[in-house]
């Protein structure tokens, strides 16, 4: 694309020496640049698109990086890094080796703190106003951007409501385009919107009583408009909040059409927006949308079954029963927290609450998991989705630790499904009734099956499976990574290796791995989560519990660093976890 300002712009002081007569154009070749590379490249669309104006103008007030700028979530900060010192290799984002598709500390000094998950912003924000008064430095300006759907998360409330009684230098932003990934739910988004509509709110305006000097809703697109206001705000004192009114997809008709779609709609055509057509090829489906389909199909029979998702309805595939039953199924909006305890209320009542959340989520939880559930012996199903490598969004998304980190809770099961048919019949037995939680882990994406709709089958709870009998070397496997052992089983040299699919991380099938013990001295642990803790971990404890000195362990899993970004194949590669490594690391034993 021709650019007449956007390839002479490398920082923010070079947009500062533009007139403000200027900035429209400088926001029409910003939003084309973003629509040209996401087009070919892919990443999140519709949110940066909202947010062109906006991000020009608080660069162009504002003396960025020295005041500090903070992008909720991230996902709209694709032209914040553009017009930061970014914009030359802008094409690499989300790619291995590339920048990151989110705000990163170490990549430039313009992202003061990193945002992955939603409604930190606030907080962080807080944290660096508080500092630079204890520093003695009042002129520094401190600035926070948060999306209506994730400023109704409790942690963007216990921010506020700190900063409502401190006199620090903190402008907060909220960008309300009635959107997150999905549509924003709840009460406070009804609120917002009959602010907009120019309806009286009852009683005082909310923020207002939270001690902020409230200030909009202003058109986040009239660049003007906002660059007249952030001036003004920038001279009065203390906590300041800015409501702004945007279009997630702005500027892209398809995208603001259909903003859940085009929120990271994959590759398109940059001048109509149409989607890129996909292979008409039959593939194996989703897991999130096995999931989605079996809670259906064991709803219409059992009317105790509900769904809970907090804000991904469309991504957890929940989004089939919030359609086929309302009143069954709920989205609480971005409340990690209260979608597990209004999960554990449910099951108190007799229930069947499936609890559908994103395993790097799920991690924000961890408390109502513990003392809400676990502690009770409640039967809640926990549906973890995106466990494992999940690919671009990286190393705040990778579903890594959840092994790890609910492997050391009491009374909870855990259960990693080799395929889609071990997905289903778990979850129908679970409805069939369970008196303990229960955790299913499967990763982003495709399973392996295409006629995975069999009739449902119960699965003994703790017990593993033998895939491929063997003599000398026993490899033990946990979840969908197993299928990769499966795929290279015939490159390994006949009746060596043994394979067993696990299952079960806890309880561990105890009458099993005591026949595997007795029979291998050589045994491989294989998982898509950490190493430190994880599955493997689980071996190591039960070889010295049952005091089996003399085999030799061998763990594969991810090492104990954070992976970055980067397409899954490559990821696995570079721990060591692809079919390629796999079948050199076994061959070699």
């Amino acid at each position: 694309m021709k650019t007449t300002f956007l390839n002479h712009i490398n920082t923010p002081k070079d947009l500062r020496n533009l007139a403000k007569e200027q900035l429209p154009l400088v926001a029409k070749e910003l939003r084309e640049f973003i629509i040209d590379i996401v087009a070919t490249k892919e990443g999140h669309l519709g949110a940066s698109l909202g947010v062109v104006e906006l991000t020009i103008a608080l660069h162009y007030v504002f003396d960025t990086p020295n005041d500090l700028l903070i992008w909720d979530v991230g996902h709209q900060a694709y032209g914040h890094k553009i017009l930061t010192e970014r914009r030359t290799n802008f094409y690499t984002n989300r790619q291995l080796g590339g920048i990151s598709g989110f705000p990163k500390r170490k990549e430039s000094v313009y992202d003061p703190f990193g945002t992955g998950h939603s409604s930190t912003s606030i907080s962080a924000a807080l944290g660096m106003a508080i500092a630079s008064k204890i520093k003695g430095n009042f002129n520094k300006h401190h600035i926070a951007v948060i999306g209506d759907a994730s400023i109704a998360s409790g942690m963007a409330f216990e921010g506020l409501n700190h900063a409502g009684v401190t006199d620090v230098n903190l402008l907060i932003i909220l960008n309300d385009n009635a959107m997150g990934i999905d549509p924003s739910v709840g009460a406070l988004k009804n609120y917002f919107t009959n602010v907009k509509a120019g309806k009286k709110v009852r009683k005082n305006n909310i923020i207002e009583a939270l001690n902020f000097n409230y200030s909009g809703p202003i058109d986040g697109h009239n660049i003007e408009a906002v660059i007249l206001e952030l001036e003004r705000l920038k001279s009065i004192k203390g906590p300041k909040f800015l409501h702004i009114i945007t279009t997630k997809g702005k500027g892209l008709d398809k995208a603001e059409q259909d903003q859940v779609k085009y929120h990271a709609p994959g590759k398109f055509d940059k001048n109509t927006g149409e989607l890129i057509a996909k292979s008409n090829e039959i593939l194996p489906p989703k897991f999130q949308d096995v999931f989605g389909e079996t809670i259906i199909e064991l709803a219409k029979k059992n009317t105790k079954i509900v769904g809970i998702t907090p804000a991904m309805p469309t991504g957890s595939s929940l989004k089939l029963m919030i359609e086929e039953f309302p009143d069954r199924a709920f989205d609480v909006g971005i409340a990690e927290q209260h979608a597990v305890t209004l999960a554990a209320g449910m099951a108190t009542q007799g229930l069947i609450p499936f609890c559908n959340i994103y395993s790097t989520f799920l991690q924000r939880a961890y408390d109502q998991i513990i003392h809400d559930v676990a502690l009770q012996n409640l039967p809640v199903v926990f549906c973890i989705d995106r466990a494992g490598i999940v690919g671009e969004d990286g190393a705040t998304h990778h579903g890594a630790f959840d092994i790890a980190y609910l492997r050391c809770i009491p009374n909870l099961v855990i259960f990693a499904p080799l395929n889609e048919l071990e997905l289903r019949n778990i979850m129908y037995t679970a409805q069939l009734g369970i008196t303990f939680p229960l955790t299913v882990r499967y990763p982003r994406g495709r399973g392996v099956l295409i006629d995975w709709k069999q009739p449902f089958s119960t699965i003994e709870i703790g017990k593993g499976t033998c895939i491929t009998e063997g003599n000398e070397i026993a490899i033990l496997s946990i979840g969908t990574i197993g299928n990769k052992i499966i795929e290279i089983q015939n490159s390994l040299p006949k009746n060596k290796f043994a394979h067993y699919n696990m299952r079960f991380v806890k309880p561990l099938d105890q009458t099993l791995l005591n026949q595997i013990f007795q029979k291998f001295k050589t045994i491989v642990t294989i998982e898509d989560g950490t190493i430190v803790g994880g599955f493997g971990s689980a071996i190591l404890e039960f070889a010295s519990e049952n005091n089996y000195s003399t085999n030799s362990i061998k763990q594969l899993g991810i090492p104990d660093n954070f992976i970055e970004h980067g397409k899954v194949d490559e990821l696995f590669q570079s721990i060591h976890l692809s079919n390629e490594a796999l079948l050199k690391f076994l061959l070699d034993l």
